[in-house]
């Protein structure tokens, strides 16, 4: 697992050092890269090179990401994971409902990442487990996990940026006056709840583009693009305009066809960071949403 950057001639005449090299053209980090350098993982032509030097046209840079990290803080737990797409880079899964990325006190044993531990101990590939978009325990779809801290860096950059694209489709009740619009509504906490948020004009702007795709007799297939990423932005937007997500018993009320949100985190598109390639992974409807709309 490495990256190689062979110095060009027009780097010669925009920096002067391999450090701004790192930063500028592989958007590493000063934190990663420090951090890198100090466990002498970044090598000049094969060898150990000061980076704050200047440096020639045609030299090789070395990025080595071949080094063992302790992910003892996560118990391995053995797992039908549905893996769409793995690379040396990351891993993509996708991921069913009724199940939380993260350990925690309620999930020690039985999260995502638990499973992926156990999956990374099977490949012998002894990382930090590092999921780099989070979905709701009862929101279903495509999630990504790096298989080191610069992918995931890259990733969430590109979040932050707008160049990661995500699409989730839902059911809500009811139908929409617009087949197609933009909820441009700031979300925040919802005060003295550590779990549930709420439109609020204090809170961070949260922007929500859908489009109807089909309506039924008393609810609608929705597709969400998401230009924001905040936690429970789809629920709580449609919560507030009157059409709550099928399922969402903390917005809503309880539906019997359902046991969770309707909700499942259908698309997501980004470039990969180390080709650079244009990378995209779909993922059609779960059962339990599929077998309302038949």
């Amino acid at each position: 697992m490495q990256i190689k950057y062979i110095i060009k001639e027009d780097d010669k005449s925009k920096y002067n050092t391999i450090n701004s090299i790192l930063i500028n053209e592989l958007d590493f980090s000063n934190r990663l890269l420090s951090k890198l350098i100090k466990q002498k993982l970044v090598l000049v032509n094969n060898k150990i090179f000061d980076t704050r030097n200047s440096f020639n046209v045609g030299d090789v840079i070395t990025i080595n990401f071949d080094f063992e990290e302790d992910n003892s803080n996560i118990v391995p737990i053995k797992m039908d994971l549905d893996i769409v797409y793995e690379d040396e880079w990351f891993l993509v899964l996708n991921k069913p409902p009724k199940i939380a990325i993260h350990p925690s006190i309620l999930h020690f044993e039985d999260s995502l990442s638990n499973g992926v531990k156990y999956y990374f101990d099977k490949i012998k590939l002894k990382k930090k487990i590092r999921p780099v978009n989070r979905l709701d325990s009862n929101t279903s779809g495509l999630v990504i996990f790096a298989k080191c801290e610069y992918v995931q860096e890259c990733l969430s950059k590109q979040m932050q940026k707008g160049i990661f694209k995500k699409e989730y489709l839902c059911l809500v009740l009811g139908k929409l006056n617009n087949l197609k619009g933009t909820i441009d509504l700031p979300i925040s906490r919802k005060e003295n709840s550590i779990i549930e948020r709420c439109v609020n004009s204090n809170g961070q702007k949260s922007i929500t583009h859908y489009e109807v795709l089909k309506e039924y007799k008393d609810f609608s297939l929705i597709k969400c693009k998401l230009e924001t990423g905040r936690t429970h932005q789809i629920r709580v937007h449609f919560s507030y305009i009157g059409h709550p997500l099928l399922g969402d018993t903390l917005y809503s009320t309880k539906f019997e066809l359902i046991n969770r949100q309707a909700l499942h985190s259908c698309y997501i598109e980004f470039i990969h960071p180390i080709t650079n390639m244009l990378i995209q992974f779909s993922s059609e409807l779960p059962k339990d949403i599929k077998s309302l709309l038949d």
